[in-house]
């Protein structure tokens, strides 16, 4: 089983959630999160004072998958949808899972999925 996390920006997030329902992934957790990395944040200006926002607002997706077959499908749908060709498009991370249960059954690993 495979862990894969996704940080993107909060516009691709519908376009990212399609790609990866038509991947055949149907769990997903959704959180709002704030980061940065090369972007080392921005200047804005609020009511003609300047201020510098160090933490841009990102979404970070969640999923766990039985396969290979699926994190590639899962990778390869993230990749593509929440591709802007901009600086900040984001990261996945993908690592691996030892063990999932599902609490109100007891089913465990992939049926737990």
């Amino acid at each position: 089983m495979k862990k894969i996390e996704a940080v993107i920006k909060p516009f691709k997030l519908e376009e990212v959630k399609d790609a990866l329902v038509e991947a055949g992934i149907e769990g997903m957790t959704i959180s709002e999160v704030k980061g940065y990395g090369r972007q080392q944040g921005h200047t804005e200006l609020y009511r003609g004072a300047e201020y510098v926002v160090e933490f841009i607002p990102k979404v970070k997706i969640e999923i766990v998958v039985s396969s290979d077959e699926f994190a590639t499908k899962a990778i390869n749908a993230i990749k593509e949808s929440a591709y802007t060709g901009k600086i900040g498009d984001g990261k996945i991370f993908v690592s691996e899972i030892e063990k999932t249960v599902r609490v109100r059954t007891g089913e465990e690993d992939e049926d737990a999925l």
